[in-house]
């Protein structure tokens, strides 16, 4: 049984509307990616002059070889970049979005928020536009959105962009974290279509803020306000993470965030032609290709070059997959945050995403 959708969305130029139409099916097609990239490299090698760690210590423990650093340029700008190249890519102006999405735990300014700063600096419309802060989870949890507003009429065309500078918040004397964190941008573009051979396919999304302490970073001091001594500690605003436990829960949260969302589109494991993994840990990934029975080729891996860059690490592998023709307009592709999942399908294509967040730890899957 088919559902008429009849999709009205004001364009806000004056008092006209514009009318999408009264069609069988609406779905979100992405049709630009882009990237901004960071030109300082910083090398392990360089890392060893910091913090007492080494390169081969730091591969065989992550993956990561080297990560780009964001000298002298606000997240703002980053985002921009990206957006402004995903923009291009998709062949269309800032005056044609209908919503501005940014995903980002490292912004310049808790107010004004990110997006709006980038619908000004993008000369679009005043339409819509609002930050989504959900860590490593953020891209996705802001194409799900996306992917509402489009399928519910309320847009046509989202932007979504995920900005990091992680650099900002990464203690540079700790190691069990700096050696991980890098910064960058990335951007999508998502139209109405109604096309039922493209779109998103499937999404899971849960949270367990029980895990809190596991990777956290403060946002304000905890203080009275009315005291003489208001001394803050220039670390209190530093990223700090418990590693192993991050390991414990990803190891089962995953898998239970990627079946869930192969379930509810009826879709198999082999049936997947790319994963496109949170960056966080290349031996995460290993796990994730051998608990599936999947090619490690299958499994796409920048953290190499980029470490993790949160939010943004998925949707620059969608930028370079995309610009080097890595993801045909046949395959099916996951994408992986830790507790949120969703399927894509160019064509007849599925990709599946998949971010990991430790916010989200659960002692229920936890390996003992």
């Amino acid at each position: 049984m088919s559902i008429k959708l009849l999709s009205i969305f004001h364009a806000f130029r004056g008092e006209r509307f514009e009318i999408l139409g009264s069609v069988e099916i609406i779905n979100s097609q992405l049709i630009g990616t882009g990237a901004c990239i960071p030109d300082f490299v910083l090398t392990n090698a360089m890392l060893e002059h910091m913090v007492d760690t080494n390169d081969e210590w730091i591969v065989q423990r992550t993956g990561v070889r080297e990560r780009r650093i964001a000298k002298n340029t606000h997240t703002w700008e980053l985002a921009l970049g990206a957006a402004q190249d995903a923009l291009a890519d998709a062949g269309i102006t800032a005056e044609e979005l209908d919503l501005i999405l940014v995903s980002t735990c490292s912004p310049d300014t808790n107010t004004p928020n990110t997006a709006s700063i980038l619908q000004d600096k993008l000369g679009a419309r005043q339409v819509g536009a609002f930050d989504i802060n959900n860590a490593c989870t953020g891209f996705v949890s802001a194409t799900d959105i996306a992917d509402s507003y489009i399928k519910s009429g309320k847009a046509k065309t989202v932007l979504v962009v995920s900005a990091e500078t992680l650099s900002r918040i990464v203690d540079y004397t700790d190691r069990s974290t700096c050696i991980l964190f890098g910064d960058g941008a990335a951007a999508a573009v998502y139209q109405a279509t109604e096309d039922e051979t493209v779109g998103i396919l499937s999404t899971f999304t849960a949270a367990d803020g029980s895990g809190a302490e596991y990777l956290h970073m403060e946002a304000l001091p905890v203080e009275d306000p009315l005291s003489g001594d208001r001394t803050v500690d220039p670390k209190a605003r530093f990223l700090k993470m418990q590693g192993a436990a991050v390991v414990r829960f990803t190891a089962r949260a995953v898998p239970l965030a990627i079946d869930t969302a192969l379930k509810r589109a009826g879709v198999t494991a082999e049936e997947i032609d790319w994963v496109v993994p949170h960056q966080a840990n290349l031996r995460i990934l290993d796990v994730i290709a051998r608990r599936y029975h999947l090619p490690k080729e299958k499994v796409y891996v920048n953290m190499d070059r980029f470490g993790n860059t949160s939010s943004a690490s998925v949707p620059i592998c969608l930028n370079e997959m995309r610009k080097t023709d890595c993801c045909a307009r046949s395959d099916h592709c996951l994408h992986r945050f830790r507790r949120r999942t969703y399927l894509w399908r160019f064509c007849a294509e599925i990709v599946i995403t998949v971010q990991y967040s430790t916010e989200m730890y659960d002692t229920r899957y936890s390996v003992q």
